[in-house]
């Protein structure tokens, strides 16, 4: 069987598993296109996810963001129009420290951006404490922002410096959980920019440690928000998991 006959069979973890044992062998014939078939089955769930969950919300009067200003602040944007020569783009900026993972660049292909965060702006009182509601930046705002804005090349070319030239580098992709509710935290949430070419590569999600694609399976375990079932934070999410849930489809 294909990996994309397997993953469409159920083995989703198990594909993904298999094809990280590939290595750089995934780029290969006759490899490649069966990975790639199968991100890009990946992606379309995920975007087909991310309509079910965005739709319910509505239904609850959810407060989501809607900044015109930043791509990133609108809940769901379909691949931007200019996508290709933006990944170019990044790859440029990246280039020096290394390569974006393809798991990352499909995602700006086939379901563009997303940000299910509440906004404390209109509305202090949170629907959920601490529940990390997905978000992944859109791509213009990623190199605008996240890289330019913050000085990436140069903050990269200082870490290298100070720690050696095999330390990880980052990309923040989203806040963490934290900044989402309007509460002081850490950084943000990143993923690896790889020294070789790679498939799908680690995320660091503050105590959580995983790969992008992990995330995406983990968050939508949860429909759409990764901590929401914490004990700790007490959320009432009963009604979400019982009418989202059955519709996801596994990534």
């Amino acid at each position: 069987m294909t990996f994309l006959e397997r993953y469409n069979s159920g083995e989703t973890i198990e594909v993904y598993q298999d094809i990280h044992l590939l290595g750089n062998k995934a780029f290969e014939e006759p490899y490649f296109k069966d990975v790639n078939d199968v991100l890009t089955e990946t992606c379309q769930r995920v975007r087909y996810n991310l309509d079910i969950i965005h739709q319910y919300l509505l239904s609850i009067g959810y407060k989501f963001w809607d900044n015109s200003e930043y791509t990133s602040y609108q809940p769901l944007v379909k691949p931007l129009n200019n996508c290709e020569t933006l990944l170019a783009k990044l790859d440029k900026i990246v280039q020096p420290f290394g390569y974006v993972p393809l798991s990352l660049k499909m995602f700006y292909r086939l379901v563009g951006s997303c940000n299910f965060t509440w906004d404390y702006e209109t509305d202090e009182y949170l629907i959920w404490s601490y529940a990390d509601a997905i978000e992944v930046a859109a791509l213009d705002d990623l190199i605008d922002i996240n890289i330019s804005e913050l000085d990436w090349v140069e903050e990269m070319k200082e870490k290298i410096e100070n720690e050696g030239k095999d330390t990880p580098m980052y990309l923040m992709f989203a806040p963490d959980f934290y900044h989402k509710d309007n509460v002081s935290g850490g950084g943000g949430y990143d993923i690896e920019v790889t020294k070789n070419p790679c498939i799908d590569s680690r995320v660091v999600l503050g105590n959580i440690e995983t790969t992008f694609i992990n995330y995406l399976r983990m968050t939508f375990e949860n429909c759409g928000f990764l901590r929401i079932a914490y004990p700790e934070h007490e959320n009432d999410y009963q009604d979400l998991f019982e009418k989202v849930k059955p519709l996801l489809k596994k990534i």
